[in-house]
């Protein structure tokens, strides 16, 4: 038997939305009820109040992201956006290719793999080498205690992405800075609004000089990709250009913070890391499905009535897909709120989505980070956090999850 979203509610009011964390190293407690209980069901946004389903198991969020019949389109009035951008503004914003439907989103994908394909990233790991120990070396200098996200975390991603699409390194604080506004709850709508309308002139200037006068980097192949076969517009490339600045450095940074701490609070995961290097790759896998640190990203909002696990999710209605529940669900996942880099199924995790808008640039954070969590602890062996747990602050109600700071010593 099904039900809608008018029949059999419990009684209690639905939750709010993001729920919080009792512990930094856990999903909300609710969700495992949620997985138990009710794995399709009813949440209020707390950035506007609008309601939306939360799917919380792992075989309902790949029904939802491999379902034709929803939609990532923001700018639809039932998607479940976590930013509480005004309508008018809303809908003057370009969509990126993240919040395309077919047959668009398919035609700007296909622009874009060839740059982030596993042979192309692994052609990188000399040079990501390269900046994470010239990072490493600018933190032994200096001494400890230092702040690992300031040090580290935040560098090394945005010095990657900078060289990947011919930014220069120098202005990299000011598209962080956008970066933060446009993802920070806590700003009022006129400081978000001038955060993209400063970015969109900032990669449109960026374009507009490499279509004249190319170099060896993203943006220009691009450009000379679609001069080849013309498939999109200058402002295509824009918008795809500023999703990679914005998504390129905040999720990996936010993953080397939190798996350095981690590792450092299960010393024996820890150990087994330093002494068999190899280990390396099943480590990050683990740490992405340990920490799946964006419940925003698979955001929908379906196109027609659709029936998950029962439920019948009707047309117009808004959908969280959890990932941070979904990587916790014990029926693929033994043993789940356990760190175990060991794991045989990590990969299987859904940390990067599913379907066709799984993360292009999935091969090159699992790089980033191999290359990260090796090299910082075969450094630095003494690594330790200079400050207890209990004084770390955790971005619980940021869209992603991750630490403001993390001070560190040896």
């Amino acid at each position: 038997m099904t039900q809608t979203a008018d029949q059999d509610r419990p009684a209690t009011e639905p939750p709010a939305f993001p729920m919080p964390r009792a512990c930094p190293f856990s999903p909300p407690a609710r969700y495992a009820e949620l997985r138990a209980d009710e794995p399709v069901s009813r949440a209020v946004l707390k950035v506007n109040g609008k309601p939306t389903w939360l799917v919380s198991t792992y075989e309902g969020m790949k029904q939802v992201l491999g379902d034709s019949r929803v939609s990532a389109n923001l700018k639809l009035p039932g998607y479940p956006l976590q930013v509480p951008v005004p309508e008018e503004l809303l809908q003057t914003v370009p969509l990126t290719f993240l919040s395309m439907d077919q047959p668009e989103h398919t035609v700007q994908r296909r622009l874009l793999a060839p740059e982030f394909s596993l042979r192309r990233m692994r052609a990188l790991r000399p040079r990501i080498q390269q900046i994470v120990d010239a990072r490493i070396d600018a933190m032994l200098a200096e001494g400890g205690p230092v702040d690992l996200v300031a040090a580290l975390a935040l560098p090394v991603p945005s010095l990657v992405i900078c060289e990947l699409l011919g930014v220069p390194y120098a202005d990299h604080p000011r598209f962080e800075h956008w970066a933060g506004q446009i993802m920070n709850q806590d700003i009022s709508d006129a400081e978000r609004g001038l955060a993209h309308y400063e970015l969109d002139q900032y990669v449109d200037q960026l374009v507009t000089a490499k279509e004249t006068e190319p170099g060896d980097d993203m943006i220009s192949r691009l450009i000379a990709a679609n001069r080849a076969e013309p498939t999109v517009e200058h402002s295509d490339i824009v918008s795809m250009a500023r999703l990679m600045l914005v998504t390129g450095h905040e999720t990996t940074a936010n993953m080397i913070a939190l798996g350095t701490l981690a590792l450092l609070e299960y010393p024996e995961q820890l150990a087994a890391v330093q002494a068999d290097p190899e280990l390396l790759p099943k480590a990050v896998e683990e740490l992405l499905r340990f920490f799946s640190i964006s419940d925003a990203g698979t955001a929908r909002v379906a196109l027609e009535d659709i029936e998950v696990d029962g439920v019948v999710i009707k047309a117009g209605e808004g959908i969280l897909p959890l990932n941070n529940s979904a990587n916790h669900d014990s029926s693929v996942f033994p043993d789940p709120d356990t760190l175990d880099i060991r794991r045989a199924e990590a990969r299987s995790h859904l940390a990067f989505g599913y379907g066709i808008h799984q993360c292009i640039g999935q091969n090159l954070a699992r790089i980033e980070l191999e290359i990260v969590y090796g090299t910082l602890f075969r450094r630095i062996p003494g690594l330790k956090p200079a400050v207890p747990m209990s004084e770390l602050r955790f971005k619980d109600d940021a869209i992603v999850y991750g630490m403001y700071e993390l001070p560190v010593t040896w």
